[in-house]
């Protein structure tokens, strides 16, 4: 990197490292001030200006306020005070931003439960936040009804959007509520420090974890977009992601909010419809997932894509295999890739649009951002210990766990979930000197000599084989730069006999696809063992709602032609290519009568 070119980058980061803490240390723990408090100073400020396009309605500031009081009216016409739940299942729509609004009014907090769920996790999630109400979409009441036996004790159900047997109409409690300002007493002694939101853990196994999420730590996010993106009232920012997840949900939305601008906001991601919605409501900004972006890039050329004002996007998981594609592709001017786990204390934005990384810490300012990246020992799950027993610190490009210490300083908190033995499990004790505490992100990183970080994956989906670690994301990115390759999904398998997991692949192809030719290409792009070992050729890759690929059916099934319809394919060390993987073939492989 040329003098000029380091000059430049530390220039960008100091202008927007610095407001931002300007910003974040106005935010103080026994604040009254939250995002009501900034809604309804924008409602007096410019009460006709636009909040929400959805479809064809426009929702004004002025209208979101008013609407967001009924739901006040109702939560103290219940008798429901500070500190007290309620549980929100809805699709997204300007009520749902209405109903926490409201709620947030009256002092409460609000369990955001994922659409997708359905009976004992649905329940599970509603009571674990304590809810003895639950506010449910029409769309998914039926859901509801059918969770009913997995309750221990049924919240109170109330349906919005239409009626249902067995739920009471809260549209027609609405229409009954005064239509006057709810005022302050009713969220009096709420501070910064008390809970806004309970926001679930994405995982894939298990039932769902509530995260405590304040408003001070919403305030904190919101406001380091702020800083990165410098949003006006005049931007308009499209996002199809799921209110009920921390990205779609808070970073959006709050961008939003805090800046007096509009959002565009979808139901649900359309990839036929994406580009056209973005000419059509003339969005400046939108909000990403990285697979999102994957599907936008493989999907056919359309009349919109490069006819728009995007003047930037923010999201993360956009990986590098495809940053530079997607950006050149849709003429997108910046990209603010960020990272942060919804439970955690880690948080970093990626301010000059470096490709591929997530953040950056220079060493100049480690004492005011406490990530690191220390050493870990991926069979046992856990970081490395020296012979004092304290954690190592990763060099640079050395891969590692990224973690961040827990302190009560504001915005370095862990906030935890409901469960303290789920709490505990996140925090990593006498890391680099005896009594700390710092919090466990779950994902590998590396850290370059310049402070940047970079996402290598997620801690167990990285597996061994032949002695060595594969990450893969590492395998990911190999092949999806081979043509023919749309969607990549990789993961370990057991296979009998063999120490460690063998690498396997499920492919979404096209027409260009050549499997003859595969293993030659991956010669020059991956180690020996980093190789995938199986391929599956599946019509298309199963994500979760908030577009995480889901792996652990796919690890179940394993390689066993007999069980899997797929398509499936192993790579033949003698003929040095991937061969179709029959019934007899499995056998071999599994009895041990052919080596890997």
């Amino acid at each position: 990197m040329s003098l000029i070119a380091a000059i430049r980058r530390e220039a960008i980061y100091l202008s927007h490292i610095s407001r931002t803490l300007l910003m974040l240390a106005r935010i103080k723990p026994d604040s009254t001030r939250t995002i009501v408090d900034i809604v309804e100073a924008q409602a007096r400020a410019t009460p006709q200006a636009p909040a929400i396009y959805y479809l064809d309605e426009v929702m004004s500031y002025g209208g979101l306020d008013a609407r967001a009081d009924l739901y006040g009216h109702w939560a103290v016409g219940q008798g429901l005070k500070r500190g007290d739940c309620v549980a929100l299942l809805m699709e997204n729509r300007p009520d749902f931003l209405c109903c926490w609004l409201g709620l947030f009014k009256a002092g409460l907090s609000v369990a955001l439960i994922n659409t997708n769920q359905r009976g004992q996790a649905l329940a599970h999630s509603i009571e674990i936040a304590g809810s003895n109400h639950l506010i449910a979409g029409a769309e998914l009441a039926s859901c509801v009804i059918e969770a009913v036996p997995s309750f221990t004790a049924a919240p109170a159900f109330w349906v919005q959007g239409g009626t249902h047997a067995g739920m009471q109409d809260f549209d027609a409690i609405l229409a009954k509520m005064p239509a006057t300002p709810l005022g302050k007493g009713a969220r009096q002694g709420v501070t910064a420090k008390d809970r806004a939101f309970f926001i679930y853990t994405s995982g894939t196994t298990g039932l769902p974890k509530a995260a405590n999420f304040s408003h001070m730590r919403m305030l904190f996010m919101i406001t380091g977009f702020i800083g990165a993106l410098t949003p006006g009232r005049h931007d308009r920012i499209y996002n199809p992601l799921p209110l009920y997840h921390a990205t779609g949900g808070v970073c959006a939305v709050g961008i939003v909010f805090l800046s007096g601008g509009a959002m565009i906001l979808k139901r649900k991601f359309s990839l036929n419809e994406f580009w056209n919605d973005i000419h059509r409501y003339d969005a400046t900004m939108f909000a990403y997932i990285g697979e999102l972006c994957r599907w936008l890039l493989n999907a056919p050329p359309g009349p919109h894509e490069r006819d728009h004002h995007i003047r930037v996007i923010t999201g993360n998981g956009l990986r590098p295999e495809i940053w530079k594609r997607f950006q050149d592709r849709f003429a997108i001017p910046r990209i603010v890739e960020f990272y942060g786990a919804t439970e955690g204390n880690v948080a970093m934005l990626n301010y000059d649009g470096t490709v591929g990384a997530v953040g950056r810490v220079p060493d100049y300012l480690e004492w005011l951002l406490p990530t690191r990246v220390v050493r870990f020992d991926v069979e046992r799950e856990m970081p490395v210990r020296d012979a004092d027993g304290l954690c190592v610190e990763c060099g640079p490009d050395e891969a590692g766990e990224a973690v961040g210490r827990i302190s009560m300083r504001a915005g370095r908190n862990f906030e935890g979930y409901t469960k303290a033995a789920d709490t505990e499990k996140k925090i990593l004790h006498d890391v680099f000197a005896r009594g700390d505490a710092w919090f466990r992100t779950g994902d590998l990183m590396r850290r370059d000599a310049h402070g940047y970080f970079y996402f290598v994956d997620r801690i167990g989906d990285t597996f061994r084989w032949k002695g060595e670690n594969v990450a893969t994301s590492e395998v990911a990115e190999a092949l999806s730069s081979i043509p023919g390759i749309r969607e990549v999904n990789i993961y370990g398998v057991k296979v009998p006999g063999a120490d460690g997991r063998a690498g396997m692949a499920a492919l979404v192809v096209d027409g260009g696809f050549d499997i003859t030719g595969l293993a030659e290409r991956l010669e020059s792009h991956l180690a020996t063992y980093a190789r995938p070992v199986f391929l599956r050729l599946q019509p298309q890759i199963e994500v979760t709602a908030t577009f995480k690929q889901r792996k652990v059916d796919l690890v179940r099934e394993g390689f066993d032609p007999s069980a899997i319809a797929d398509p499936l394919y192993w790579f033949d060390p003698e003929t040095r290519r991937y061969e179709r993987l029959d019934v007899a073939r499995y056998a071999d492989i599994v009895e041990d009568r052919v080596k890997l």
